[in-house]
This record gives C-alpha cells, sequence and structure tokens, in this order.
C-alpha cells in the first residue's frame, strides 16, 4: 500500500469523441497495468452499449503504478469519464473522487461546448487541471490556434499545456509525469474514523450491492462490519479490492485510495451513490459532504409490452439504477398501456440508452411513450402543481398559467455555418443573448431556448445544419410562462393518454395534422372504420380515418335476384356496426415513436 504522498486520484474529462478512452488505453499500457497480450482498443468501455456507440457511458475507475522522475513509485487512480452533455452528472461524481483533471482537446477540433463545460466543473471543484492537446499525429492540425485558444478561453499559460497523441503513444508519459508533479496527493486523517464517499455501485447477484468507494478519512480492512451513514444499514464486508482494470480484491483499502466494497446487501436502496461508509464499531460523527441529486429533464413513459412483464421490469429498475444514481421513476398507469413506470431522465440520449439497456441487459420488451419536460401549472387556487406527463395536466378551466422550463445553450459553430445555426434557433422559439468569437474560424453562440425544444430533436438537427462541425452544451436557466395546451390523440372515440403531449398553441394544429397522418399509416386496418382524431380540450382539430378490411361478399353470387345482392352488404354493414361498438384498437410501437418524430415536420 502506497502512502498518501504517493497517491494521485484524476480523471479525464474533455468533449464527446475527443480521445479520452484512447488516451486511457495508452496510459494502462504504459503503465503496465494491462499485459500487451490481452490490450484491445477501448478497453474501460466494457459495455457492449458503449462499444457500438462509440461513447463512454459509464465513468471507470482504474489503479495504476508509475516510477516518478524521482525514482519513487506513485499509485495513479484513473477514472475515464463520459463527454456527452446527458451524462454531465457522471462526470461530477467523478470529479467529486479526484484532486486532478487531464482536461483534453482535439488537435483537429479545438475546444468544444462540453470541452468548456466539463473544465468549469473542475475548476469549481477546486481540482489542478492539466490541459492536454490530443491527436498531435493527425496532418493539417494547427497545434498554435488550439494553444491560442486555450490561453485566450480558459486562461493557461503555455508552459501548462501537453501534447499528447493518445493513439501514437507521444507524449503519454510527460502526461503521467505531469500527473504525479501538479496533482496535490489527497488529504485526509489516516487514524480518524473511516470515512469513504461512494462515488458509484453496481449490483453483482453473488456479492449483492459492490460500492465503488474513495477512502477520505481511516482505513478499512476485510472482514471488517460496515454501516452507511444516509441509510444507517449495517452489513458483513464480503469483499474488498481495487480495479486494474478488472476487480483484485486486497487485504486493506487505506487514507485516499480507490476501490471497490462487496457490501452483501441485496436491497438496492440500502447502499445510494454519495453516501458516506463508516466502520458500525467506530463510526464517524459526520457524514462527507455527498452530491447533490441529479435533476431529470425529460420524462417518459415505460410499460412492458406484455403485462405480466410488470415484476421484471420492476425488478430490472432498481437494479439499474444502482449503477445509474442519475435515473428516478415511480409507477404509474395508464388506460391505454396499463400498469408501467414514469422515468426521468438528463435528456434524450440518456432514455434511449436506459431502454436499450432494459431490453438488452435484462431482457425486458418494452413501450415508451413520448417524452415531455417538468412544466410547473398554477391553479386558480393559488398552488402550484409539477406536472411531467401531459395526461396529469389540470382542466384548462382551472389553469391561470402554464410555466415550461428554459435553458441556456451554448453552440460553438464554424463561421460559415453560422446562418442555417440561427434559422434553425429561431425556429426553435429562441432567443440569442451573445455571440462571441473563439477564434477566427469559430463562434460561440449563446441562446436562451425552452427544453422542450432542445430535447426533442434539436441536437440532430444541429448537426446536419452545420455539416456535423457544431457542438452543444446546455444548462437550466429558469422557469417561464408560455401559451402552452394539451394535444390528445383520440383512436376510434378513446383518448390515448400514451400519445398526449404538452405543446405551444400557435403549433396545436400543425402537429395535430402531422400526427394523425402519421398514425394514419402507422395504425393496422380493422374490420370496421377507425376514426383518429387530434383535440384540444372538447375541440377537434385534426381528422384522418383508417378505412375498414372489406371481404367482397358478393364474389360467389353470379347473376340471380338483384334484392339478394343487395341483402349481403347490408348484413355485412350491420356486422361491422356491433363490432365497431365493441372492437378495440391495438396501437403499434411505432405510433408512439411517431410523437417523438413530429417535431421534423411541424
Amino acid at each position: 500500500m502506497a502512502e498518501l504522498a504517493r497517491i494521485r486520484n484524476f480523471c479525464v474529462i474533455a468533449h464527446v469523441d475527443h480521445g479520452k478512452t484512447t488516451l486511457s488505453d495508452r496510459l494502462l499500457e504504459m503503465t503496465g497495468t494491462v499485459p500487451a497480450r490481452e490490450m484491445r482498443e477501448q478497453l474501460l468501455d466494457s459495455m457492449e452499449l458503449e462499444r457500438e456507440h462509440g461513447i463512454t457511458i459509464k465513468a471507470r475507475a482504474v489503479r495504476m503504478s508509475w516510477t516518478a522522475r524521482d525514482g519513487r513509485e506513485y499509485e495513479l487512480n484513473m477514472i475515464d469519464t463520459p463527454g456527452h452533455v446527458d451524462f454531465t452528472y457522471e462526470v461530477s461524481r467523478s470529479l467529486a473522487a479526484c484532486q486532478g483533471a487531464v482536461l483534453l482537446v482535439d488537435a483537429s477540433q479545438g475546444i468544444e461546448a462540453q470541452t468548456l463545460a466539463n473544465a468549469y466543473l473542475a475548476v469549481e471543484q477546486g481540482l489542478e487541471v492539466i490541459p492536454a492537446i490530443n491527436k498531435i499525429d493527425l496532418p493539417n492540425i494547427d497545434i498554435d490556434v488550439v494553444r491560442a485558444e486555450l490561453r485566450t478561453t480558459l486562461g493557461f499559460r503555455d508552459d501548462e499545456i501537453l501534447l499528447v497523441s493518445g493513439k501514437t503513444g507521444v507524449g503519454v508519459e510527460a502526461l503521467l509525469h505531469g500527473v504525479v508533479e501538479r496533482v496535490a496527493a489527497p488529504k485526509g486523517d489516516v487514524d480518524a474514523p473511516l470515512r469513504a464517499l461512494i462515488f458509484d455501485s453496481h449490483y453483482d447477484a453473488y456479492k449483492g450491492v459492490v460500492a465503488h468507494v474513495r477512502v477520505v478519512d481511516g482505513s478499512l480492512a476485510a472482514g471488517d462490519r460496515i454501516r452507511l451513514m444516509a441509510t444507517e444499514r449495517e452489513s458483513e464486508l464480503l469483499e474488498l479490492g481495487i480495479f486494474a482494470p478488472d476487480a483484485v480484491p486486497t487485504p486493506r483499502l487505506e487514507t485516499g485510495e480507490v476501490g471497490y466494497v462487496a457490501t452483501g446487501l441485496k436491497a438496492v436502496a440500502d447502499c445510494r451513490v454519495g453516501d458516506t461508509l463508516t466502520l458500525a464499531a467506530r463510526p464517524a460523527t459526520a457524514p462527507l459532504p455527498g452530491y447533490r441529486p441529479a435533476k431529470p429533464m425529460v420524462f417518459a413513459g415505460f410499460y412492458p409490452s406484455n403485462a405480466e412483464d410488470y415484476p421484471t421490469l420492476k425488478d430490472a429498475l432498481e437494479k439499474l439504477r444502482l449503477n445509474d444514481a442519475s435515473l428516478v421513476y415511480e409507477p404509474e398507469t395508464s388506460q391505454a398501456l396499463g400498469f408501467g413506470f414514469r422515468a426521468g431522465f438528463l435528456g434524450l440520449l440518456h432514455l434511449e440508452i436506459i431502454q436499450e439497456r432494459l431490453e438488452r441487459e435484462y431482457d425486458v420488451d418494452l413501450i415508451a411513450t413520448s417524452p415531455s419536460v417538468e412544466y410547473r401549472v398554477i391553479t386558480q387556487k393559488g398552488t402550484e402543481l409539477a406536472v411531467d406527463n401531459p395526461a396529469l395536466l389540470p382542466d384548462p378551466g382551472t389553469i391561470v398559467e402554464i410555466r415550461e422550463p428554459w435553458m441556456k445553450v451554448t453552440i460553438i459553430v464554424p463561421t460559415q455555418h453560422i446562418g442555417p445555426v440561427m434559422e434553425l434557433a429561431q425556429t426553435k422559439r429562441a432567443s440569442l443573448a451573445d455571440m462571441t468569437y473563439v477564434d477566427p474560424t469559430r463562434a460561440m453562440l449563446r441562446y436562451e431556448m425552452p427544453l422542450s425544444e432542445v430535447i426533442v430533436d434539436f441536437y440532430d438537427q444541429l448537426k446536419s445544419h452545420s455539416k456535423g462541425y457544431a457542438s452543444l452544451d446546455y444548462e437550466f436557466a429558469e422557469y417561464r410562462a408560455a401559451d402552452l395546451v394539451r394535444l390528445d390523440i383520440l383512436v376510434a372515440g378513446t383518448v390515448v393518454d400514451a400519445l398526449s403531449i404538452i405543446t405551444h398553441r400557435h403549433r396545436a394544429q400543425q402537429s395535430g395534422r402531422v400526427l394523425v397522418a402519421k398514425l394514419r399509416g402507422l395504425i393496422p386496418k380493422q374490420l370496421f372504420d377507425v376514426a383518429i382524431q387530434a383535440a384540444i380540450g372538447g375541440k377537434v382539430i385534426a381528422r384522418e380515418t383508417v378505412k375498414a378490411k372489406r371481404k367482397d361478399v358478393l364474389a360467389k353470387c353470379y347473376g340471380g335476384d338483384i334484392t339478394r345482392k343487395r341483402k349481403l352488404p347490408e348484413k355485412q354493414k350491420e356486422g361491422k356496426k356491433r363490432m365497431k361498438m365493441v372492437g378495440s384498437v391495438e396501437i403499434p410501437q411505432e405510433a408512439f415513436l411517431a410523437v417523438l418524430r413530429i417535431g421534423d415536420e411541424a
């Protein structure tokens, strides 16, 4: 075990796709943590989804040993973090467990929106930030321009900026020396009662809840009885260990070290991320400052396709929440879909990843409703209601005003694409707050925009309007009053609550028309005519009809009495009328997805 002065805890932060995971691979290789024969690309992205999407979703911790210039061996605990704006919460949790951060900037793309956001997060937490320009092996790059950006935008000096290539390994040795020399050793009292911060966790079928911890004070040994300070649960320690990068059991974890604790707890709610771990025999008096809970921005309903799978979905969400503390959910019922859950997410990518993980890792077949944001409704009684499900919006007659969340949006875009991006922002009810130039070729636009406009397809459209070069970051600003209405969809005269959306009044008619037209193509033909209507309150604003399947009842009538020929269609008509009274319409999953896509045409 290393003494406290020879421990360095740091993380790697950057914009998405700037090479964090590739650099982590080189660090593991150079420190000899992983033998060359076991090395593979994106080693820390162990989840199948991460490798498919080419992004990091979960922060991963790993311990490395490195001999510094002074000849002493140091213990480096590194956390590789996600770069996408939806996973900022993962980044903030990683930063709380570190004293330093390596800020990576892609030499070909320069500073982007998430680079700035993550750098400010690290500075806020009081971390030592080491700027590094990555991908210096690429042709046609201008390192001096990127250096100038780091100087002017974030105030770094030229001698602080390191040059590295995560692919070839150039400059990685200097980076490791920089971490040892510039990042402070963790502070902590070796003799005080144990206090360990839980910065992540996962569920293991054999070991129960496995907490990822950083020991702040005291030490922990195998066989100790532990206590969780927030939930006051106690349990026998099953296993202690470190990540190298796979789990390796160790007899002790000392002050300043990062590792894992297999708690043996089976109830997922007993072990929360941000909680403080202490010893039952000698408990600490005050817990460590935890994290502020993640604030979900987007809400959607998750329902099992088969009603019998409800307990499986409940169990899957519990276990997934342990692995992803930013996921929040509560049970809800829908007239159209039965029993399910209303879940909150940090963004649309987060929603998509959670849905894919539930379907793959836990084998649950899901129906997800259209995402919405949380509105604040002021009623005539003067009460304020938080509404995240359009179906729960009160009667329009009782509402004084509806407030919607607005975001501060930062976009960094090449100067030749400023026009198309500004046009796009105008269609999204955005107001320009500020425009500055990061360098001669790129501008930074700061907008204020409703969250409901940001989440649906703004990111995709921004990429297409800027040929893929624009980058986006956003944070919550405030709630503002707006003229909003609930648009209901009726299928065969019945309101399908899962298809309801809250939209701006001036857009409601257009959205209603687009939606019913789409649903007409998606709802399969029945044996009777199916009317699809869009309505605001009691007023129908758009309608389409799915025509009935018809069997040719006259096919076998050759000649004969004309009255017989008339009777058969009449008889068929009567049967269809009766069927319409009792028939129910099955709505496919594509119909719910269509609600997501109406922003494209509306």
